[in-house]
């Protein structure tokens, strides 16, 4: 199989590349692809470097440049090599200048500006670790989400991504015939989301579970009549509650968290979601 050679070149951290290589190359089959990283290409030096690179492993390049000088000099070396090279932001900041009748700054990295944005997205990291897996309960109605859902259905990791997007997410556990914790009923602010997922899903990810950390899996965590009986538990509280139902089954994390985020956006927004 051919290895085609892709260099992602950015003068910031390069992670806006890295989403979209990647949106991009799922709809190729049978593809085998070595990506070259270059994040911080902000000086000449760096850049002869990149060149240098692109020539042991010629392939496509696609940038990220806010410095026309130096995308200047990246576009010439490409052209003399005969490998494209695509500036992929340029339809759509060409697109956003003509609708807003404004001139485009040349300034690298400026999405991550440590600003009051990129703060609160700091303190909601935090959180969301102090108010993982039941935590910290006293102050549960200060979060803007909470996830209610039984063992292995992924709420720690959607925690986390949601709370990157600046939403105060935490997570409490239902298990089979403990007692839901009161402060969890008595909520007055956040919203309340149930997940779900399939037995089958279930039974297989905690048996992975237990299989990773040797131990025995003769217990209720993965006895299919018990797991049945706890998923059929979960789903009916949220129903009796009336907390929106998401089912995770065939759900990655992201598209978790976005379906999450279109229910609080309607939440708080219901005349614009």
């Amino acid at each position: 199989m051919t290895t085609y050679h892709l260099h992602l070149v950015s003068d910031a951290t390069g992670e806006t590349l890295q989403m979209l290589a990647k949106a991009a190359m799922v709809q190729f089959e049978n593809i085998d692809v070595m990506e070259h990283e270059w994040p911080l290409v902000r000086r000449e030096a760096q850049v002869n470097n990149l060149i240098e690179g692109i020539k042991k492993n010629p392939g496509l390049v696609l940038c990220t440049f806010a410095d026309q000088r130096l995308r200047d000099v990246v576009e010439v070396a490409c052209r003399d090599m005969a490998v494209p090279c695509l500036a992929i932001l340029d339809p759509i900041l060409a697109a956003m200048a003509n609708y807003f009748h404004a001139d485009i700054q040349e300034l690298p990295g400026q999405q991550h500006v440590m600003n009051a944005e990129y703060f609160g997205r700091i303190e909601a990291m935090g959180f969301c670790l102090a108010h993982d897996d039941g935590q910290m309960l006293q102050d549960l109605d200060t979060a803007d989400v909470v996830l209610v859902g039984v063992s292995r259905t992924s709420k720690t990791p959607t925690c986390m991504y949601l709370a990157n997007r600046g939403l105060r997410v935490a997570n409490v556990p239902f298990v089979s015939q403990i007692p839901i914790p009161a402060e969890l009923l008595n909520l007055k602010n956040p919203m309340v989301i149930g997940l779900t997922t399939s037995v089958d899903r279930l039974l297989h990810i905690r048996k992975t579970r237990l299989i990773a950390l040797n131990q025995n899996e003769k217990t209720n965590y993965v006895d299919e009549e018990f797991v049945k009986e706890e998923v059929t538990a979960a789903r009916r509280l949220y129903e009796k509650l009336g907390w929106p139902i998401i089912d995770v089954s065939r759900r990655s994390i992201e598209e978790t968290s976005a379906e999450i985020m279109n229910l609080y956006h309607k939440r708080i927004k219901p005349d614009v979601a």
